[in-house]
C-alpha cells in the first residue's frame, strides 16, 4: 500500500509503524482497502499557534492532532512538546495509541498531538499562553466523548490542568473528563503519574516469569530517566532488580553491583544531571544500549534500536517504554540472535489504563483508592500479557507480532460490524 501523500521517510516512525500494521495485516489476510483504512488516519489537523513572548516579541508555531482511528470509541492520546514533533511522527504515535488501546481492551481510538516548540526554552507563562492557543484552536475535534489528551514529552499535569480549564471556561462549566493524567486537586486520578512505569514492569515481570525467572534475580538499564524511566528504575530497584545503568538524553551513569536508585532520584530532584552521579561510572546512551545486561528498557524516544545498535544488545529481553524504540530492521535483527522484545504496545499500555480509569472516574464523579487502581491495572496489564504470549506461542509469532496481530484484529472487527457509513 503506497500514497505519495503519505509516504514516510524510510527510517521515520510512522515508517516503522506502516511496516508493523503490513506485518499484521498479512498474518490476519486482510484485502488491500481493509489495510488502507487501518493505516489512514480519520482526521488530522494542523494549526497556527502564536505566542506573544514575555519580552513582546511573537513568535509562530505549528501544533498538531492526529486522531488516528475512532472506531472503538473515541480517540486517546498524549500531547508532546518538542522542536522535532512533525507530522508523520504524531501519525506514528496516534497508529500505535490504536494498537496500544485495543491490546489492552479499553474503549478508546488512538490519536496523538504535539507542538513544535522545546519548553526548556520558554517561561511557565509563555508556556501556559501556548497550550491556551492550541487548545482553542482544535476544541472543534476535542472533547471526553471525542478526543482525550495526557502528557507526553514536554507537558505534564499543569499541562492537562490548563487544557482542561480552557476547554471548561469556552463551554461555560467544568468538564474532568477532556484530559487525564492531571493534578489530583482538578479531578486526576490516584496512580496515573507512575502507571506507565509500573506496567513496564509488570510486563518485564510476567515475560521473565515465563522463562522461570523473578524481578530479584537480574539486572537491568533503563535508557531514559524521564516520565517512564525514573519511576520504573524506582519500582525495579523496590522489587529487588539489580539497576546496573540509567542514562537521559546527556548521559548516564553504570554501576556493575547496582546503582543506589533513592540516592540518584534525589540527585536528579535536586537538579543534578544523571551523568555526574558520584554513585558510579559515566557511560553514554549508545554504550548503556549493549551493556551485558538481563533487561534492557528503551525508555527514551523513537528508533534508539536500529539495525546497527540491535547487533551490540547483550540484554536476554528488551522491555519498550518508550513508544516505537525499535525499528524494523533492529526488531530483525533483535529476533535472529534470540533477544525477546515485550513491545511498546503492550508494555507501556499501563499509562492508557489508569488514564482510562481517570476517565471513568472523572464521568461518575467518583474516586477509587489507591490500591482498587493499582490493582486494576496489574489485572489488565498481566491478563493482556497473557493473551499476546499465548497467541504468540500457539502461532509460533514474536510478542510483537502477536500484539499487533491482537489489536489490528479488535480494530478491524469493530469496522466490520460498524460498516460503512454510504
Amino acid at each position: 500500500m503506497t500514497d505519495s501523500a503519505t509516504t514516510p521517510r524510510p527510517s521515520s516512525p510512522l515508517a516503522t509503524a506502516q511496516a508493523q500494521l503490513a506485518d499484521a495485516v498479512q498474518i490476519l489476510g486482510y484485502d488491500e482497502g481493509m489495510h488502507r483504512m487501518l493505516a489512514t488516519p480519520r482526521r488530522e489537523m494542523n494549526v497556527a499557534v502564536p505566542l506573544r513572548r514575555d519580552t513582546g516579541e511573537i513568535e509562530l508555531f505549528t501544533g498538531y492532532r492526529v486522531q488516528h482511528n475512532i472506531s472503538r470509541g473515541p480517540g486517546k492520546g498524549g500531547l508532546r512538546y518538542s522542536a522535532s514533533v512533525d507530522p508523520d511522527e504524531v501519525r506514528a504515535l496516534a497508529m500505535w495509541m490504536t494498537w496500544k488501546c485495543a491490546v489492552v481492551d479499553v474503549p478508546y481510538g488512538g490519536a496523538k498531538g504535539g507542538v513544535t516548540i522545546d519548553p526548556r526554552l520558554y517561561s511557565q507563562s509563555e508556556l501556559e499562553r501556548v497550550t491556551r492557543r492550541y487548545t482553542s484552536e482544535i476544541m472543534p475535534i476535542i472533547g471526553p466523548e471525542r478526543d482525550i489528551m495526557a502528557p507526553d514529552i514536554g507537558t505534564n499535569e499543569q499541562t492537562m490542568a490548563w487544557i482542561m480549564d480552557t476547554y471548561s471556561v469556552n463551554l461555560g462549566y467544568t468538564i474532568p473528563a477532556v484530559t487525564t493524567g492531571k493534578p489530583l486537586t482538578v479531578g486526576g486520578s490516584l496512580g496515573r503519574p507512575t502507571a506507565t512505569s509500573r506496567g513496564v514492569v509488570h510486563a518485564a515481570e510476567a515475560a521473565l516469569g515465563d522463562a522461570g525467572v523473578r524481578l530479584d534475580e537480574v539486572s537491568v538499564a533503563v535508557q531514559g530517566f524521564g516520565k517512564v524511566g525514573a519511576p520504573a528504575a524506582r519500582i525495579l530497584a523496590e522489587s529487588g532488580a539489580r539497576v546496573v545503568a540509567v542514562s537521559d538524553e546527556h548521559g548516564g551513569v553504570r554501576a556493575s553491583d547496582g546503582l543506589d536508585v533513592p540516592a540518584l532520584l534525589r540527585h536528579v530532584a535536586d537538579g543534578g544531571a544523571v551523568h555526574e552521579f558520584e554513585g558510579g561510572e559515566a557511560v553514554d546512551n549508545a554504550e548503556l544500549l549493549s551493556l551485558d545486561v538481563d533487561v534492557l528498557i528503551p525508555a527514551a524516544v523513537e528508533g534508539v534500536i536500529d539495525a546497527d545498535t540491535a547487533r551490540q544488545v547483550k540484554a536476554r529481553w528488551v522491555v519498550e517504554g518508550a513508544n516505537g524504540p525499535t525499528t524494523t530492521e533492529g526488531d530483525a535483527a533483535l529476533a535472529e540472535r534470540g533477544v525477546v522484545v515485550v513491545p511498546d504496545i503492550l508494555a507501556n499500555a499501563g499509562g492508557v489504563v489508569v488514564s482510562y480509569f481517570e476517565w471513568v472516574q472523572a464521568n461518575q464523579a467518583y474516586w477509587w483508592t489507591e490500591n482498587e487502581i493499582a490493582e486494576r491495572l496489574e489485572h489488565r496489564m498481566l491478563a493482556s500479557y497473557r493473551a499476546v504470549a499465548s497467541l504468540a506461542h500457539a502461532e509460533g509469532v514474536s510478542l510483537r507480532d502477536a500484539a499487533l496481530t491482537i489489536g489490528v484484529r479488535r480494530v478491524a472487527e469493530a469496522h466490520k460490524i460498524r460498516g460503512l457509513y454510504p
